[in-house]
């Protein structure tokens, strides 16, 4: 064997050598953000998820809004990622606890009877207005001593939470996109898709409130999305009850009043 043919065969076995030591060093770095991806979510390998979303008022059928469409398909997208699988389930017919998969919550507490339930159980520290009549509260958050109103199309507001119940790490997380409107519904799941990766790296594995503002979404749709505050120890505060009134005693009545009562008696 020349000197020529012995370079030429180092060469390749060099190369192959290289391309085999790279090949494993990303499928190591993938597997690596994989695996830091489903426990982010709560989704190992062939798990299942639960995707509640809101029923029409207008009749028994599941139906839902577009932009809540649009909001499962970017969680469909996240849930195959992890190689997991998904169960869309009405707000109405779901009867599970904390735990027991990972559930994705979409929709205001005005039409969700499930995000309702948890703000009340997990987060006693927001108020929603769900009053049907319009008006400057209509929608509008309070959470902690802060309110934000809505101005539809202009400056909207939603909330995106991860959340677990418990000390156990077995125990899968509960997402909830509780927005003022149905496209902020989708804007947050959006943020969600596009920063989970800091947001793991911020918050690990857990619990955290985060209030989003969707800015003029009449023009630039669910797109252009304002990190408001992190107000994960507000919204967990129970919010003192409001203070009753003190019950007036009974007036007192005059003398020329008792005098005029005894006089018609």
């Amino acid at each position: 064997m020349t000197d020529d043919v012995r370079n030429i065969v180092l060469g390749v076995i060099a190369a192959g050598i290289s391309a085999a030591l790279g090949w494993l060093a990303r499928t190591y770095l993938w597997r690596r953000r994989l695996r830091r991806k489903q426990a982010f979510f709560g989704m190992p390998d062939n798990s299942e998820s639960l995707l509640v979303v809101n029923r029409d008022a207008g009749g028994p059928e599941l139906t839902v809004t577009r932009h809540d469409v649009f909001a499962l398909l970017e969680l469909s997208a996240l849930i195959k990622d992890c190689h997991a699988a998904a169960q869309v389930v009405a707000h109405d017919a779901t009867q599970q606890g904390f735990g027991e998969r990972t559930e994705f919550c979409v929709g205001g507490p005005a039409s969700n009877r499930r995000m309702a339930a948890h703000l009340h159980s997990l987060l006693p520290g927001v108020r929603v207005n769900v009053e049907a009549e319009p008006g400057p509260d209509r929608g509008a958050f309070r959470i902690g001593g802060e309110q934000y109103r809505m101005e539809a199309g202009r400056s909207e507001y939603v909330l995106l939470a991860r959340l677990t119940v418990g000390e156990r790490r077995t125990s899968r997380p509960v997402f909830l996109f509780c927005g003022q409107r149905a496209i902020t519904n989708q804007a947050a799941t959006r943020y969600l898709a596009r920063h989970h990766e800091r947001l793991t790296r911020k918050y690990g594995n857990g619990s955290f409130v985060l209030l989003l503002k969707v800015v003029n979404s009449q023009a630039y749709g669910p797109d252009v999305v304002e990190l408001v505050a992190d107000v994960t120890r507000a919204a967990q505060t129970p919010l003192p009850e409001p203070e009753q009134a003190p019950a007036r005693p009974p007036a007192r009545t005059s003398r020329a009043s008792r005098a005029s009562h005894r006089a018609a008696d």
